[in-house]
């Protein structure tokens, strides 16, 4: 007859159906969790490439917007007004001249990937915030609602038009130099694995 197994110390069994012993920590969040939202928003692109895009995208929206805001506190909307201190107003290209300023001083501290795609940000909405009041520096008078003021609108569509056009061609360029790389490395590994095998 079989002995009783009575006398053996019996193992709690795991109802998690887990095979991991339950002391082990769990593990650290990886890198993936914590990328940058640029790589979600702009995929496929290259980290230098990025601040360009984002200067581009800054700039044009920036430009659509200051002038709506504009337009209306031109026509006296309701809760909306001009930025003044002490009564004096403080015209929105100051803000861009502020903003451009701290963008190159960032540049001198920190030039990691995430943080040109921030500064490149920055860039895109300090500049149209000059250039959307370029009528009045070069005129020196507020004719911003006026036929001069036509400059800045005129300037704005220019630089949209040209950089989102570099934009548009050096993409297709890019990609070919990408798949050139790609095929060039391919290229090398098959010839280090055959003189691997010569050898």
């Amino acid at each position: 007859m079989k002995p009783s197994d009575a006398s053996e110390p019996s193992v709690p069994s795991d109802t998690s159906g887990s095979s991991q012993p339950s002391h082990i920590a769990p593990q650290a969040p990886s890198r993936a969790s914590h990328r940058s939202p640029w790589l979600r928003l702009l995929p496929g692109i290259s980290s230098e490439r990025r601040g360009f895009v984002l200067a581009w995208w800054g700039f044009a929206l920036t430009f659509g917007g200051m002038r709506l805001l504009t337009w209306l506190i031109h026509i006296d909307v309701a809760g909306v007004g001009d930025v003044q201190a002490g009564g004096v107003h403080i015209h929105h290209y100051v803000w861009g001249i502020l903003l451009l300023a701290v963008v190159g001083v960032a540049g001198l501290v920190n030039r990691t990937a995430r943080a040109r795609a921030w500064m490149g940000l920055a860039y895109g909405v300090g500049m149209a915030l000059i250039i959307d009041e370029a009528a009045l520096l070069i005129s020196l008078e507020d004719v911003y609602w006026d036929t001069d003021g036509w400059v800045s609108i005129a300037l704005a569509i220019a630089v949209i038009a040209l950089v989102g056009g570099v934009l548009a061609v050096t993409r297709g360029r890019q990609g070919s130099n990408q798949d050139h790389d790609r095929s060039s490395a391919q290229d090398r590994s098959k010839s280090q694995g055959r003189s691997r095998n010569t050898g």
